[in-house]
C-alpha cells in the first residue's frame, strides 16, 4: 500500500523537479484561462459532445504529425480546425450536429490509433497524446500555445456580447440584428483551437474536464453571468495548475490529477447549488440562461 501511494504522491526532490515543468505551468495557466472562458459558451450552446468529437480529430492530427516527424501542435491544430469547420458547416441543428459528431469520433480515433501503430518512436509519445504529459511542452510548443491563446482571447473579447446573446436566445438575437449565422462557425473555430491546446496537456481522452466541467460547476452555484465566467476560469486554472503540481512527483500521467480536481470542484459546487436551490433537473445552465433572457440583451 505504501508503494501504491508513493507512486501517486511523491514529493522527494520536488524543488528540483519543479524547474522541469516551468513551461507546462505557464501553458497550463494559459489553457485554464482560455478553457474556462470557452467552457461558459460550450455549456450555453450544449456542445460537450462536440468537444469530444473535435478532440478525436485533434488526436488524429497530432498522431499523423508525430508519424511524419513534423510539429505535433500544428497537426493537432489542423485536426481540430477541420473537425470544427465540418461540425459548424453541416451541423446547424442539434440532431444533425450530434449525428455528424457520432460519425467523426470513431473515424478520428481509429485514424489516430492507426498512425500511432505505425509510429516506431518512443512509446511515451504515443501514450502522452491520449493522457497528457507533464513535461511535454518545450519552448517552441509553448510559443504556439501562448500565441493561440492570445488569438482566442482577442476574438472572444470582440464577440463576447453578441455571442452570449446568440447562445442563450438565438431567435431573439437574430431579430435584433445579431449575426447569429456568422457567430456559430466563428465560435466553432475558437473551440477547435482551444481543444487543440488542451490535447497537448491533458490528452485527447480527457479534454472535457477543462472545456466543459468548469462552467458546469460554476452554473451550479450562481446564475450571475459575470460570476459564472469568473468562477469557470478560476476552476479551470486550479484544475490545470493543481494537476501539474500534484503529478510532478509521480510516475502517473497528468490527466488523472487534472480530472480528479475538476470533478471534486464540480461535486462541491453541485452540493452547494442544491443547498441554495440553484441546482435544476432541467439541465446545466438553466438558471444562467433564464437570467440573461430576463435581461433581454447580452450580458
Amino acid at each position: 500500500m505504501t508503494g501504491f501511494w508513493h507512486q501517486i504522491f511523491n514529493f522527494a526532490d520536488y524543488r528540483e523537479l519543479l524547474a522541469l515543468v516551468h513551461n507546462s505551468l505557464i501553458a497550463g495557466a494559459a489553457l485554464g484561462v482560455v478553457g474556462g472562458l470557452i467552457s461558459t459558451f460550450v455549456m450555453m450552446r450544449d456542445l460537450p459532445f462536440a468537444v469530444h468529437g473535435i478532440s478525436e480529430l485533434s488526436f488524429a492530427g497530432a498522431s499523423g504529425a508525430l508519424l511524419l516527424g513534423v510539429n505535433v501542435v500544428a497537426g493537432s491544430l489542423a485536426g481540430s480546425l477541420l473537425a470544427a469547420l465540418v461540425i459548424g458547416a453541416l451541423g446547424s441543428r442539434a440532431r444533425d450536429r450530434n449525428s455528424i459528431i457520432g460519425v467523426l469520433m470513431p473515424f478520428g480515433l481509429g485514424l489516430g490509433v492507426l498512425f500511432l501503430a505505425l509510429y516506431k518512436g518512443r512509446s511515451a509519445n504515443k501514450f502522452g497524446l491520449l493522457t497528457g504529459q507533464i513535461v511535454a511542452v518545450d519552448t517552441p510548443q509553448l510559443t504556439w500555445l501562448l500565441g493561440t491563446s492570445a488569438l482566442v482571447l482577442a476574438a472572444l473579447v470582440v464577440i463576447w456580447r453578441p455571442l452570449t446573446f446568440a447562445s442563450t436566445d438565438p431567435e431573439v438575437a437574430a431579430a435584433r440584428g445579431v449575426p447569429v449565422g456568422l457567430l456559430s462557425p466563428v465560435f466553432m473555430i475558437l473551440l477547435g483551437l482551444t481543444v487543440a491546446m488542451s490535447v497537448q496537456i491533458v490528452g485527447a481522452l480527457l479534454v472535457l474536464s477543462i472545456i466543459c466541467t468548469p462552467a458546469a460547476a460554476a452554473m451550479r452555484v450562481t446564475a450571475a453571468p459575470r460570476l459564472v465566467t469568473l468562477l469557470s476560469v478560476l476552476f479551470a486554472v486550479c484544475s490545470m495548475v493543481g494537476g501539474i503540481l500534484l503529478a510532478l512527483g509521480s510516475s502517473i500521467p497528468i490527466s488523472p490529477y487534472v480530472t480528479t480536481i475538476s470533478f471534486v470542484i464540480y461535486l462541491t459546487c453541485r452540493v452547494i447549488g442544491r443547498a441554495r436551490r440553484l441546482d435544476s433537473p432541467i439541465g446545466n445552465g438553466y438558471h444562467f440562461r433564464q437570467r440573461i433572457r430576463r435581461i433581454g440583451q447580452p450580458a
